[in-house]
């Protein structure tokens, strides 16, 4: 796998995963049958901290295009691919959609325009292109950076006595470490929330590459995962056993990923948790509760030695057009703003999350970002993101029975590598 691009300290702010607000689809917020008017579905539009973004891309669009209306449509985020489903199959609905890149983008690229012709003088201003691209061409331009970092509370760290400047290498030391941190401080090892399935999907990214050889990565990201391996049924055994063994907070598969299980590591009740690079859940969040000096990243811990860790990331999110819009050229103009610096740099301003923009200086996001700027160039592709969207779902459903015991993890991987099959 070829080693990735790092830019000059620099990576900024986007959009994420994240429930967001607005309300559902009403009857105008299809495409504008008088060519004037370009609509735009997200979920994140209508947040407080998206509201200067919105405007400096709308601001570089009519530039370019002061005849043209756009109205963005905030939609609810647990909604959105279900009312997107619905748009593409009656085959009307927005001229610009935001996706999450991998496979919910590339279930859905047959309702979407190449970009490629639009965008060849982004291409090397902007990271993350692979995770909205299939066969070749790419369906969005990417906005953010996603990843999953490790982060860590060096506060409790020191408390228990512990080293907090060289947190554990090894996944043995890590445990032990948890065991003094929690008789030291009361606090869990990992704040962790799966009721919505998401979970196993960070746990999977995080501790993947600790986990998998360097080949067995690289052949999972290339589509050709085997999953009867020893060491990819190792990470689904870590999963059951971290929560046997008492590692994680309590009641994760009824505690949300969004919000509640950052709000654990925030409220110290957790010393470690896997978080993001967007702009819930990250850096920028967890310092502002804990202190800049407060909050760590390392890497994840050695689970087989033949195994190399890396920080997992991908393009984030981003903008696609539809194959319906009236005019793909000036719809793509909009996403081409939508990923204009001035816009990128508003977000970093407000949100701080890390995005697409490689010219963008992030050198006073403090140590936690530093560190991950200093790991994107290493950085490979997280694992879930490679799989179909119909497999993470179900790996979701089947990670919940693994929590509570009522499926094993070779049935889990027979389903899932059935499920992969088929994808």
């Amino acid at each position: 796998m070829k080693q990735r691009t790092l830019w000059s300290a620099a990576l900024v702010v986007g959009l994420t995963l994240t429930a967001g607000c607005g309300s559902a689809a009403g009857p105008n917020s299809q495409s504008g049958d008088s060519g004037n008017k370009l609509v735009v579905w997200d979920w994140k539009s209508g947040d407080e901290n998206a509201a200067r973004y919105v405007e400096k891309a709308k601001a570089d669009f009519a530039k370019k295009h002061s005849d043209i209306e756009v109205e963005f449509v905030a939609q609810p985020f647990d909604q959105y691919y279900t009312l997107l489903g619905a748009a593409i199959q009656a085959g009307k609905g927005p001229d610009v959609i935001l996706f999450n890149g991998g496979g919910q983008i590339r279930d859905r690229v047959d309702a979407l325009a190449p970009l490629d012709t639009y965008i060849a003088e982004d291409k090397q201003r902007l990271a993350g292109w692979d995770a909205f691209t299939k066969d070749g061409k790419a369906y969005a331009a990417p906005v953010t950076l996603q990843g999953h970092p490790l982060y860590y509370n060096k506060a409790l760290y020191e408390t228990a006595g512990l080293d907090q400047d060289s947190p554990a290498k090894t996944w043995d030391d890590f445990v032990k470490d948890c065991g003094v941190i929690t008789e030291k401080t009361g606090a869990k090892c990992l704040a962790l929330g799966n009721k919505e399935g998401i979970g196993i999907q960070f746990f999977l990214s995080a501790f993947g590459s600790a986990t998998l050889t360097p080949q067995e990565y690289d052949d999972w990201i290339a589509g050709k995962r085997n999953w009867s391996s020893p060491d990819v049924k190792r990470i689904f055994e870590l999963w059951k056993q971290a929560n046997d063994a008492g590692l994680n907070t309590d009641g994760a598969n009824s505690t949300a990923m969004f919000n509640d299980a950052f709000a654990a590591f925030q409220s110290t009740k957790a010393a470690n948790v896997i978080g993001l690079m967007s702009d819930v859940g990250h850096w920028k969040d967890f310092t502002e509760f804990l202190g800049s000096d407060t909050v760590g990243v390392m890497d994840a811990p050695l689970v087989n030695p033949a195994a190399t860790p890396s920080l997992p990331y991908d393009g984030g999110i981003g903008y696609g057009v539809a194959k319906w819009t009236k005019d793909p050229e000036v719809a793509a103009d909009l996403v081409r703003s939508l990923t204009s610096t001035d816009a990128l740099s508003a977000f970093y301003a407000d949100g701080g999350a890390i995005a697409s923009d490689t010219t963008i200086d992030l050198s006073s996001g403090g140590p936690a970002v530093q560190t991950i700027v200093s790991e994107v160039k290493t950085g490979k592709p997280a694992l879930h993101v490679a799989l179909p969207s119909k497999t993470v779902d179900l790996m979701g459903r089947l990670s919940q029975q693994l929590l509570s015991g009522s499926i094993t993890v070779d049935e889990v991987v027979a389903q899932l590598a059935a499920s992969d099959k088929t994808g």
